[in-house]
C-alpha cells in the first residue's frame, strides 16, 4: 500500500540546505491503521505530502498503491488522488458552499456520474452524523462539525487510503474523540489509514502501530 525506501527531502533556504526528511524507510500494508507521531516541525506533513504527490523526494523512492509516485505524469497523479482521502487540521471547507455542496464538489471533480452524487453525498454525511446539517454553511458549523464534514468529503470518494494530518489538532477532547471514532469506522470499512499527530498521548490512546518521527528521521516503529 505504502512503501518508502531511503527517502530524503531537502529544501534550500538561501545557500543553506535544510533536510526535512533524512533517510526514511518504512512500509504500510493494505488495511493497516498507522499513527505517525512527532512534534511540530518533525517532518510529518512533508512526509504526507510526498504520499499524495504534492511534493517529490530529493532522494529515495515513494510507492503508493503499487505506483512509484515520483515518476507519475500529471494525469496519473490525478488518478492516484481519486483513491486517496485527505483530511487536514484545518478542515479547508469552501466557505461559500453548503456542507452538501462541499462534498458533492469533490465528486464532480472526480468525474462521478451525476446520478450517483446525491446518494454518495448523503451516505457520507450519514456516516459522520451530519445529514441534518447538509444545507448549513461552514461558518454555521462548530469546529467538530466542520472536521466531520471534511471527513465526509474524504470518504465520499470511497478511498483505499485515508491520510489524516493532525485532524484533531484544533478540537477539544470530546470533539476529538468523535473524529477518532469516525476514522476508526472508516478503517473498519477496509481503508488503510495513516493518522498524523503531535500528541504522544493520543497516539498511545489509538493503540495502533506507531511511527515516531523526530527532526526528519524515523526514530521508532512499534506496535
Amino acid at each position: 500500500m505504502i512503501e518508502l525506501h531511503r527517502v530524503w527531502k531537502i529544501y534550500s533556504v538561501g545557500p543553506v540546505k535544510v533536510p526535512a526528511l533524512s533517510d526514511v524507510s518504512f512500509r504500510v500494508g493494505k488495511g493497516e491503521f498507522v499513527t505517525l507521531c512527532g512534534p511540530s516541525g518533525a517532518g510529518k506533513t512533508t512526509l504526507l505530502r510526498l504520499l499524495y504527490r504534492d511534493d517529490v523526494p530529493t532522494e529515495g523512492e515513494v510507492e503508493v498503491l503499487h505506483q512509484d509516485v515520483g515518476s507519475l505524469t500529471r494525469v496519473e497523479v490525478a488518478a492516484l488522488r481519486r483513491s486517496i482521502g485527505i483530511v487536514f487540521q484545518d478542515s479547508k471547507l469552501l466557505p461559500g458552499r453548503t456542507v452538501y455542496e462541499n462534498v458533492a464538489f469533490v465528486l464532480r471533480v472526480l468525474g462521478t456520474p451525476r446520478r450517483e452524487i446525491t446518494g454518495r453525498v448523503f451516505d457520507a454525511l450519514r456516516a459522520v452524523g451530519l445529514s441534518a446539517r447538509a444545507q448549513a454553511y461552514p461558518a454555521q458549523l462548530s469546529a467538530g462539525e466542520a472536521q466531520r464534514a471534511a471527513l465526509a468529503r474524504a470518504i465520499a470518494r470511497k478511498p483505499l487510503l485515508l491520510i489524516a494530518d493532525e485532524p484533531t489538532g484544533n478540537l477539544d477532547e470530546g470533539m476529538a474523540a468523535e473524529v477518532i471514532e469516525i476514522v476508526r469506522d472508516i478503517w473498519a470499512g477496509g481503508a488503510t489509514v495513516l493518522f498524523a499527530t503531535h500528541q504522544a498521548t493520543l497516539a498511545a490512546t489509538l493503540k495502533q502501530r506507531t511511527l515516531t518521527i523526530h527532526s526528519g528521521r524515523l526514530v521508532k516503529d512499534e506496535g
